[in-house]
Parts: structure tokens; C-alpha cells; sequence
């Protein structure tokens, strides 16, 4: 058990900032001139992308929508959808430009945080107080000594994904324990490389629960292990279906027209929209229906899903309201042509020593089970967090409420960068982490405690009207409306208003899209 040092906490800076992920290191940019501190409990930056992302993995949304805005990818001939390796190099030269690497203490994991500060407050009266209010508990190199150090303000990275995997629950004397052959999260088949990877799968019956990114990826790299006569096919354990579409176009149209223009985002509710705005979207809700419609036919012609049973039930609006959708990895469907994968739709299922059983009382022989069932996100987060800040994290939605997508209203001198989902989630950090900054500076002040849970409770309201996935927390239906009082928090006009291009039209240009296809 680890020693905990009971010294004064050491105070290194007025700023501590948990996690070196995308949103760690961009908020350690914006908060550069606070001479942050970072804490990374590994030995690199990037986040998931780091260690929790397959050979295959690569970026689902464009490079372009994966860019900071000071800080353009170093070539254009770059792919439109780099590899986790390339984004990797991406992050590291961001870092190295804006020389945020001396801020970082790696292998330094924080395992405890305690308030020491006013615990009446239930607001934000002051960011830098001038004398510590949280008192951070790091573990360094594994050791068996804790090291306490004293912040002003502490912004939390840590994500959402890539640390606590979210296991399913069995019946008793059903689970992993009384099946023969291996069993692994996702979150340990990251850290094989190529070899051992390939090993793993190569001639082994393989069961993928899940039918997710991470799932559809690995299946992939199953069948692709298990090519030739001798080798054996992946089953996914499917679930809940969900989307997935090819690339970005529908019947020639480039995707964002759909979802990420001023004008599409106009038929999607939104939080603090007025009565008339209600009315109009309420008028719009055949139109919405039918933008959903017209892409779901796209998907339908394009892809195999009625033939394989994968058609989902729900609409499409519903997994992109609540950032599920997907790319469908290349090869995807010929290589279940081929009968490398094949598909098991089940609600309820166990181990027995050979395989899995399903409710149905079919069995399915396995040598090895992987589970692409996620992460506990709020698990990480309330294993370091103490009471009762903890339970605040409980709303009645089961959403974490942040104003701004960054802060508690009851939780003071603390931020959250990386948990609210969007379009792009680089760019939703590199955002908030620039009003976050601007917060911290004193250039505009926030409303009332009350005022502010009210806003979180108008968002949650219109995810759980959106989608019936809203516990994914995603706000990509309203994402630019969500930019925008962020920018008018900061005196801005409005979000990237120096290219109106993307204000008319989206993220990047037609020509763009043309290089694509």
C-alpha cells in the first residue's frame, strides 16, 4: 500500500491540470501564461489515442475537423483520415510548438483530490483565491510514496474513455470465470502490438461483444488475421445497432450540408430557443424526419445492412444527436461476404466453459471473448474526487450537469475539459479551454449557481428529446449554437468568423469533399 506522505502540500502553481489527452494539452495551452502544472499518469501524451487505440485506428471525422486553430497540420498531403500514429506526431508537434512539454510530469497518476477551501461555497466568487483550496494526492513511478501538492484551480482531463472498462454483470457462476479459453476488455487488446495482436486472433474462434467503433475495427482485424482456409470467423455479440455509413456523402451530397451548417442546425431544437423558434421547429419536424429518411436510404442501398439484420430500429438523427455514429471500416462487408464475419443479435447472454450462451439456449463455441462494451468515464472520475463533490456528479438525468460543457455550478476552483461529446471533440476543447481561460482571467463573470444548473437542465432536456441516447452526453445537434454563447461570453462575434465559409456553408469547402471521394 502506498505511503501517504502527511507534509505540507507543495505548491508548484496556481493551476493544476489532470491528464495530457487532447483536452489536457489544450488546456495547458490556453492556461500557459498561469505556468500550469500537467499530470500525466503515463509516459506520453494524446490520451486514448496514446494507449488506447488499435493498428488499424484512424481518425473517424476529417483532418480538418482535427485541427487547432493556431496550428494547421504540417503538410497537405497529409490523409484526410490520419492513422493514431499521425495524429499522435500532430499532437507532439503542437505540444513542442508551444513548448507545453515542461509543463507535463509524467507517470505522475493523481489518486486522491481533497478540498481544503470554504465548503459553503456553492459558486464561483473567485478562480485564483491567492492561497490553495485543492490539495492533489500524485503517485509517481509507481512508487510507495504520495506526494500532496496545493492549487488554486484544477481542471480535470481525464476523458471520458481508455481507463475504467465498463465489464457486463453475469448470473452467478456465469461469468469469465468458468470459460476455458481468454477473455479481454478492448483496453487490453490496445496495448498488444501488430504480432501479438495477430497472434491472439490468428486461427481462433473469435467472439467481438459490441458493435461499436472499437468492435467493428477489431472485427476487422480479426477477419484480416483469419484470412485463407484455415482461418476461423469473428462473431459480434450485437446488442443495440447502431448507424454506420461508408464516407461523407449521401446520393453526392457532402454530409455536413446535412447536420453542420447554420441553415441545418436551424430545424434542431435547441436550449434557450424562444417561443418562436419552438413553433418554427416544431413546423420543421417533417423535415427533420425527412433529411434522417433520405440518408437512411442512402445507408440502405449502399450497405448490406437488411441482409445481415443490422438495419437499427431508431432513426439516424438519434445516433448522430447522440455522437454514435460511425465510419464503416474499409472491407467491412466483404469481408462478412467471405464469411470472415458473422453477426449475432442478442439482448442477454453468459459464459459456459466452451464459449457463450444466449437466452434463446444457443451456445457459441469461443477460444477467445473480447468485450468492446466502453468505459465508466464517471467511475474514473468519482474514484479521485471526494464527498461531497462525488455525489454531484449524480444528476437525476444520469448526465453530468457542465455549464459551458466545463464547469460544475457546485463544484468551485474545479473545470472538466473532454466529457461533453460534439462534431469534433478536439475542437470543442480547444474552445472551452479559450473561455475557460478567459474565465480564469477575470475577462467576463458567470451567473448564479441557479441560473447556471438551469441552463444544464434546458441542455439535458433537449438530448433526452433528441435521442434516446442522450446519456452519451453529445451536443452535436446544437453544437454551433453552443460555440456561440461561448464566443459571446468572450466578446466574439461569433465562432470562426474570419472564414466565412465555414459559417455558410461548414467546416471546409466543396473542393475539400471533392478530394475526398
Amino acid at each position: 500500500m502506498a505511503n501517504h506522505a502527511e507534509n505540507n502540500p507543495i505548491l508548484v502553481s496556481k493551476i493544476c491540470i489532470i491528464g495530457a489527452g487532447v483536452s489536457g494539452i489544450a488546456a495547458a495551452k490556453q492556461l500557459s501564461h498561469h505556468n500550469p502544472i500537467v499530470f500525466e499518469a503515463s509516459d506520453s501524451i494524446g490520451g486514448v489515442w496514446s494507449h488506447c487505440s488499435y493498428n488499424s485506428t484512424k481518425l473517424q471525422s476529417h483532418r480538418r475537423d482535427y485541427e487547432f486553430t493556431d496550428f494547421p497540420w504540417p503538410q497537405r498531403d497529409n490523409p484526410h483520415f490520419p492513422t493514431h500514429l499521425e495524429i499522435l506526431a500532430y499532437l507532439h508537434s503542437y505540444a513542442l510548438h508551444f513548448d507545453l512539454l515542461n509543463s507535463i510530469k509524467f507517470n505522475s497518476k493523481v489518486v486522491e483530490i481533497r478540498f481544503t477551501g470554504n465548503r459553503e461555497l456553492t459558486a464561483f466568487p473567485t478562480l485564483l483565491p491567492g492561497h490553495p483550496v485543492w490539495e492533489v494526492a500524485v503517485q509517481t513511478n509507481h512508487s510507495d510514496t504520495i506526494q500532496w501538492y496545493g492549487f488554486e484551480f484544477v481542471v480535470v482531463c481525464v476523458g471520458k474513455y481508455g481507463d475504467v472498462a465498463r465489464i457486463p454483470a453475469f448470473p452467478e457462476k456465469k461469468g469469465a470465470e468458468v470459460f476455458k479459453g481468454k477473455v479481454m476488455h478492448t483496453m487490453d487488446y490496445c496495448k498488444l502490438d501488430q504480432e501479438a495482436s495477430i497472434q491472439l486472433l490468428k486461427g481462433k474462434k473469435v467472439v467481438v461483444v459490441g458493435f461499436k467503433k472499437s468492435a467493428l475495427d477489431l472485427a476487422i482485424e480479426c477477419a484480416q488475421a483469419n484470412q485463407g482456409p484455415e482461418g476461423q470467423a469473428c462473431t459480434m455479440i450485437v446488442r443495440t445497432l447502431h448507424w454506420t455509413v461508408p464516407h461523407y456523402w449521401i446520393w453526392g451530397l457532402p454530409f455536413f450540408l446535412f447536420f453542420s451548417t447554420r441553415s441545418s442546425q436551424f430545424i434542431h431544437e435547441r436550449p434557450n430557443q424562444g417561443l418562436l423558434r419552438t413553433l418554427l421547429c416544431l413546423l420543421c419536424s417533417p423535415l427533420r424526419r425527412g433529411i434522417s429518411k433520405f440518408i437512411e436510404s442512402y445507408l440502405l442501398w449502399k450497405l448490406p445492412l437488411e441482409k445481415y439484420g443490422l438495419k437499427p430500429e431508431h432513426p439516424f438523427v438519434e445516433d448522430y444527436a447522440s455522437c454514435q455514429m460511425a465510419i464503416t471500416p474499409e472491407n467491412f462487408f466483404s469481408e462478412a461476404e467471405k464469411g470472415k464475419i458473422v453477426f449475432k443479435k442478442a439482448s442477454k447472454w453468459w459464459f459456459w466453459n466452451e464459449g457463450i450462451e444466449f437466452e434463446d439456449n444457443t451456445k457459441l463455441n469461443a477460444d477467445v471473448v473480447i468485450l468492446a462494451t466502453g468505459f465508466d468515464g464517471k467511475k474514473k472520475l468519482k474514484t479521485i474526487l471526494p464527498e461531497p463533490f462525488r455525489s454531484l456528479l449524480e444528476y437525476p438525468s444520469g448526465i453530468m450537469p457542465l455549464y459551458r460543457g466545463t464547469i460544475h455550478p457546485l463544484i468551485p476552483n474545479m473545470a472538466f475539459v473532454g466529457f461533453v461529446e460534439s462534431v469534433s471533440n478536439l475542437h470543442s476543447s480547444e474552445l472551452r479551454s479559450m473561455w475557460l481561460s478567459g474565465l480564469v482571467d477575470d475577462k467576463f463573470k458567470l451567473p448564479s449557481a441557479e441560473s447556471m444548473l438551469s441552463q444544464t437542465l434546458k441542455e439535458i432536456e433537449v438530448m433526452k428529446r433528441s435521442t434516446r441516447f442522450y446519456k452519451k452526453h453529445c451536443i452535436s445537434t446544437y453544437s454551433i449554437n453552443h460555440s456561440d454563447e461561448i464566443c459571446k461570453d468572450l466578446g466574439w462575434s461569433s465562432w470562426r468568423k474570419k472564414n466565412w465559409i465555414s459559417e455558410v456553408f461548414g467546416p471546409y469547402s466543396f473542393e475539400d469533399y471533392a478530394k475526398e471521394d
